[in-house]
Formats: structure tokens, C-alpha cells, sequence
């Protein structure tokens, strides 16, 4: 059935580009020799490369050739930048920053040179934007804002793709949770701008998400592509090469879709699910025939998909065009002429890069009928483990990609024809490590929990300790919980083990990388089940002979930090002490305060706010505060509106009223992800000196 996405929303004032002061100065002072560089964008000669990279530190946009030194800051602004994207047409560049670092973005685009700077969505207050696809031409961009709505607004449910209101009850189907709305609020409600209109209103109106084309010129106007109210998340990953149809990613975690949006009435004429992660997930080919997508639809794990469909954009079927049976398609690139892909297979947390060729043509015995394929993979050799983004050049043998490894920092390469080429301007592998600090390759982990589930993770062995000896441990927890540990240069890790302290980073339960029922294992009530898996990978590490049961620390951050702060609860003796990054301590509190777009993705992995009350208050580790018996510092970005920074001042209000030592750090203009290289170097320093304090003998 087709929707119009709009048919739920009211008009909103379109994005106008604005333009801003040049800030593009030379920058003399020589590189750090330890600094990183990502997000790459090539032009489109291929030889010239627009990156994000932290030499100033803060990360910035840049640009330099692809085989020279010389690399030019084009903003210098210090609000970070997130997304870089070169139109194709070579005459703009697109980006996205955080202002203040916090989580409401803006979108701003540049000439090469650094001149003609203008602010193209996303600066009026209590807004957001976000950067989508170029059309194929380079006239104009896709951009994705909200009207503003501000944090504590009620919990709302959002339609679905069709149109319909989810079902009832938040149930849970096997592959994501099914929302209501939360019950009515009584008393009419007057909308702003709609005269005397008064209509009696269950709840507050829930922020819409509009996706336009604009021009950075400004000379046409905005084209409005898709809105959908309430929605939790919303990104315009590819227009066709007619404009007829755009490919928009939606939805909130564990029910990802894209929809094929027929451009000229903003009609949905099909939706198909695609994978969690790089919202990236895919493109039109040439002639708009098929879509080729990331998808884990009906799949354990991700895989190159075909979806067929007809001149109008209706779905004929679809078929896998590449998989691998034990692990997970992770990037998709596709090449300049929609004719070839790069892909990036994640194989138990390290990345397989393959090229490949795609046909996709209709049967001319049944003109309504289409095969497709992906031609023979082509391995391309990686110098380092982890692959986190792939730009294709107009050399479909020559991506450009952004690597990150266990004894580098993040860095460029170029790979023409299977030769991997660092960028002069990325960091030297050798300049990785500070002097007198020694190289250390994590050993991968699989811990076995209570249920008999296997779970992963990578172990670090500081330098100098002898094979047999018990050593003091930080257990650090990642986020999401949909992160994946990778075997990555983390300078917090880098940090520690120069102190003499071991890391160990698990996977538990409700990561990704392992395969969607791992992910789904912790839904609802199997969140009890993951703060069990804290204990058992910390007994692992014990009964191995790795760890010092005596001298065990517990880390984490975002949601890892949640799990610190449940470990302490539920495993008082387990650990020494406990170090929460931007946790939640009180789940009822989190969905209050936190932004409405996450409140709708976080409702898919915790319950819902609503119906699911009960689950969530035993959940919250300040519902056993009374059980915490150790020292705990909590750290938090002040502009943090993903988790509030209030979580974080309850749990150490409620500990120091017991009697317990209890610090917070605030960091200055941070927000959920810390970018700051000062505030970075703060922080690590601060966690490496409470937790060497509290793991000595």
C-alpha cells in the first residue's frame, strides 16, 4: 500500500542556507606525531581527500591530495565535526559539526579552497540536522532536521511505514519491540500557528524529522523529500540518477527500514528492513531498477541484498547477492558508477575489504523480472585490523578507507589496485606509541556465561608482567549496548596499561558483531542476564590466572557505564572500585531526560517507559543503591542531552549519603562522546589515576 511520508505532519519552514565568515586559515605548526584522521571523502578525480582529523585537537575538516603532503584546514572553528561528504561535482563540501559538542548537530558545506562557507540546516535553537546523500549531479544536497523538541517531552510512539500505528503493547516479535503511545493527557491543545484550530490531545505533539534537497548556492529552493512525525531516526542515503526515487533509512534500532520515496509526491512505494549500524546502507544502480542494501531481514547476520522493483518503485522481489555463513556484511560502498561495491565483512571484530562487481538486469522474456549478482570478490589486504569507512573514487579498484588497528591511531589509506597506501598526512604505525611505552596486541577472549552462551572480547597484557602472574584489571564495557569491542588503539587502554594495569573488554550480551540473537539476548528482562555477564567475564579472566581477584576494576561508557553501576549493585564484592562514563543510574529518569528520538530507539532494547515501568525501575542500579559497598567516580560531558549528566550526580549524591568515596567529573563542552583532545587527556588521566589508586596493594 502506498503512504505519503508527510501524511502525518504539518508544514515546517524549510532549511535556507545562511552564509558564515571564511574561517579557512593555514595551519603552520607540523602534525602531532600522534593524531588521527577519518571520514574520508574523495573528490571526484580521486586524488584529492576531505577528512576529519584532530591535529589542532579538536577534530576539524581538512583536505589534502591523496599521495601528498600538504593538507589545508578548511574550518577552523572549534565546534567538532562529525560527517564529511564531497559533492559530485567537485565544487562543494558538505559537513556536519556538533556545536559545543553537544548532540544536536548542524549541517555546513565550503568550497575546496575553504571559501564561500555557509550553514545550510540546523542553526535555529532546539534543532538538529543531518547530512545526507548529493544528488548525482552535485546541485544540491539531502539534509534531515527536526523542529525543535526539547529533552523530558513524553515518551510517543511513531507510525509505521505504512501509515499504521504500531500494535499494542510493547510485545516482543523476535526481532525489535512493538510500541503504543503512552496513555492520554486529558485538556485541548492549541498547535502554534494554527489560528483558533483546538483539538482535544492524547499527548504532546511528537517532533517531526523532514529530509530536504537544498542548494548550497541558494539560488533554488528547498524540495521537500520525506517528514514523518515522531520518528525516530531518519537519513536520505541515495537519490537515483532520474530523481524519481530517494532511498531513505528510518526507524528506530532493531527495526531499521529503508524506504524507496517516490520524489514527485513523497509516496513510499516499498519498505525493506536493513541492518543496525553504518546508516550508509546502500544505493540505487544506474537505471533505478534495483536497490542493493545491507540487510540482516529474516538473517542472522547482514548481507549484500538485491531488491527488484518496478518503473514505479514497487518492490518484485528480492535476493541475496552476497553472504558469508558466520559472519556479518558491515560496510557497503558503492562505486561511483553503481556498477561495482566495496564491501567490509566483520569477521569475529577484525575486517575482510572485498571488491566486487554488481549486474542487475531484466529478463527479456519477462519484462518485469530482474536478476542480480554480485561478480567474483576480489580480497584486498589490509595493513591494519579494523575497516570504519570506505570512500570509492572513479577508480572502482582504488578506494580510499579509513583504518584503525591495535597498534595505530586512526589513519587514511589508499588501496589502488590491492596496494595499501598510507596517506603522507595520516600518522606514521611507529609514532603510535609515546616513547618508553610498548606495543601491546589484545589476545581475543570467549568467556562462557552461566547460561551457557558464549561471549567474546579482547584481552590486553601490560608490558613487563611475567605469563603467570595475577595482575590488578580494569573489565571495561563499551556502549550501545549494539557496540562491538574491535582490536583498536584505545588511548584510555594505553593509558592503564602503562600503569601496570591489565584490560580486559568484553563482549557481553546485546553486542553486535555476533549475530542477531546475540544482539536481541538482552531485550527486557534479559538485561538481567547481561549484568550477570559482567561477573562471569570477570571470573574468566580470574580463574585463568590473568586477573588478580583482589585488584579488579570495573569501566565503562554510555551504556557500558549503566552496566558499571549495575555490577556494583548486583556484585557488591565482585570489584574493587568502578569508573561510569555517561551511565544511566536510574532508567525511568534516563527516558525523561534524555532527547525523544532516543528515547523511542533506547525503548526497543530496555522496555517501554510506559508499560514496561516495573522492568525498568528493577533495572535501575539506583533501585539497589543501598548494595553498593565500593568507591565509584562518574564521568559525564556537561552537553550531554543522549544521558543526562543528572544520572551520573544521583548515583554520586546517593553514595556519598552513604558514607562511600564518590567524584564526578564534568567535562566543558562536551557532550555524550568526548572530542576534545584536552578534555580526552583529562579524562583518561583522571580514570587512570583513581583506578591505579584504588588497585594498589
Amino acid at each position: 500500500m502506498e503512504t505519503r511520508t508527510d501524511a502525518t505532519t504539518r508544514a515546517l519552514p524549510a532549511p535556507e542556507p545562511a552564509p558564515l565568515a571564511d574561517t579557512s586559515t593555514p595551519y603552520d605548526a607540523p602534525p602531532p606525531a600522534v593524531h588521527g584522521c577519518w571520514y574520508p571523502s574523495v573528490d571526484p578525480g580521486g586524488r584529492h581527500v576531505a577528512f576529519v582529523c584532530d591535529r589542532a585537537g579538536v577534530p576539524q575538516l581538512w583536505t589534502a591530495p591523496v599521495d601528498g603532503e600538504q593538507a589545508h584546514r578548511l574550518d577552523t572553528d572549534p565546534n567538532p565535526v562529525t560527517e564529511v561528504s564531497w559533492s559530485p561535482d567537485g565544487r562543494w563540501i558538505a559537513y556536519t559539526v556538533a556545536p559545543d559538542g553537544g548532540e544536536l548537530t548542524s549541517v555546513l558545506c565550503v568550497r575546496p579552497d575553504g571559501t564561500g562557507r555557509r550553514l545550510l540546516a540546523g542553526g535555529e535553537p532546539g534543532t538538529s540536522a543531518r547530512l545526507g546523500c548529493w544528488q548525482h549531479d552535485g546541485s544540491a544536497v539531502a539534509v534531515t532536521v527536526t523542529d525543535s523538541a526539547p529533552p523530558g517531552r513524553p515518551f510517543a510512539a511513531h507510525p509505521g511505514a505504512d501509515g499504521a500505528p504500531r500494535p499494542a503493547r510493547a510485545g516482543r516479535d523476535g526481532r525489535a519491540v512493538l510500541l503504543e503511545p503512552g496513555p492520554p493527557r486529558p485538556g485541548p491543545t492549541t498547535w502554534a500557528g494554527d489560528g483558533d484550530r483546538t483539538k482535544a490531545a492524547e499527548e504532546p505533539e511528537p517532533r517531526a524529522l523532514s529530509a530536504y534537497l537544498v542548494d548550497p548556492e541558494g539560488v533554488s529552493a528547498p524540495v521537500l523529500l520525506a517528514s514523518e512525525r515522531g520518528a525516530a531516526n531518519q537519513r536520505v542515503c541515495d537519490l537515483s540518477r532520474d530523481g524519481r526515487f530517494a532511498l531513505v533509512y528510518r526507524g528506530p534500532r532493531g527495526r531499521r527500514e529503508a524506504l524507496v520515496v517516490r520524489t514527485g509526491d513523497r509516496v513510499v512505494t516499498c519498505a525493506l528492513p536493513v541492518a543496525d549500524g553504518d546508516p550508509w546502507i546502500g544505493g540505487f544502480s544506474p537505471d533505478a531498477g534495483t536497490v542493493w542494501l545491507r540487510s540482516d531481514g529474516d538473517r542472522e547476520h547482514a548481507a549484500l541484498v538485491a531488491a527488484h522493483l518496478d518503473p514505479q518503485g514497487h518492490l518484485i522481489g528480492t535476493a541475496v547477492a552476497a553472504q558469508r555463513p558466520d559472519c556479518g556484511l558491515e560496510l557497503l560502498a558503492l562505486g561511483r558508477d553503481g556498477r561495482s561495491a566495496v564491501l567490509a565483512w566483520n569477521v569475529r571484530g577484525v575486517s575482510e575489504l572485498e571488491v566486487t562487481e554488481l549486474t542487475a538486469a531484466r529478463s527479456p522474456d519477462l519484462p518485469s523480472s530482474r536478476s542480480a549478482s554480485a561478480g567474483a570478490a576480489r580480497a584486498v589486504g589490509l595493513p591494519h585490523e579494523v575497516v570504519t569507512r570506505i570512500a570509492p573514487t572513479a577508480d572502482p579498484d582504488a578506494p580510499v578507507v579509513a583504518l584503525s588497528g591495535s597498534r595505530r591511531h586512526p589513519g587514511v589509506w589508499w588501496l589502488p589496485h590491492g596496494l595499501p597506501l598510507r596517506t603522507p598526512w595520516s600518522s606514521r604505525d611507529e609514532d603510535a606509541f609515546p616513547e618508553g611505552r610498548t606495543p601491546v596486541r589484545p589476545v581475543p577472549m570467549s568467556p562462557v556465561a552461566r547460561d551457557g552462551l558464549v561471549l567474546g572480547g579482547w584481552y590486553y597484557r601490560a608490558p613487563g608482567r611475567s605469563p603467570g602472574e595475577p595482575a590488578p584489571c580494569v573489565l571495561h564495557l563499551h556502549g550501545g549496548p549494539e557496540e562491538q569491542e574491535r582490536p583498536v588503539l584505545e588511548p584510555l587502554y594505553l593509558e592503564l596499561l602503562g600503569r601496570g594495569l591489565d584490560v580486559f573488554a568484553p563482549d557481553v550480551r546485546g553486542s553486535s558483531g555476533h549475530g542477531r540473537s546475540f544482539v536481541d539476548a538482552d531485550l527486557g528482562a534479559g538485561r538481567f542476564d547481561a549484568i550477570n555477564d559482567v561477573a562471569d567475564c570477570a571470573a574468566h579472566v580470574m580463574v585463568r590466572g590473568l586477573a588478580d581477584p583482589r585488584r579488579m576494576a570495573v569501566m565503562g561508557r554510555s551504556y557500558g557505564g549503566y552496566l558499571v553501576m549495575a555490577s556494583l549493585v548486583w556484585h557488591p564484592d565482585l570489584f574493587r572500585t568502578g569508573v561510569a562514563v555517561c551511565g544511566m543510574s536510574d532508567l525511568t529518569t534516563f527516558f525523561a531526560g534524555t532527547e525523544p528520538w532516543i528515547a523511542q530507539s533506547a525503548a526497543h532494547k530496555y522496555g517501554h517507559p510506559e508499560h514496561d515501568r516495573e522492568l525498568l525501575r528493577a533495572l535501575s542500579p539506583m533501585n539497589r543503591i543501598d548494595a553498593l559497598r565500593v568507591p565509584v567516580l562518574a564521568v559525564h560531558g556537561e552537553h550531554d542531552t543522549n544521558v543526562p549528566p543528572g544520572e551520573s550526580e544521583q548515583f554520586v549524591r546517593a553514595a556519598r549519603e552513604r558514607g562511600l568515596e564518590a567524584e564526578r567529573l564534568l567535562l566543558r563542552h562536551e557532550g555524550h562522546d568526548f572530542r576534545r583532545a584536552d578534555n580526552r587527556r583529562l579524562f583518561r588521566r583522571t580514570a587512570a589515576d583513581w583506578l591505579e589508586g584504588h588497585l594498589a596493594d
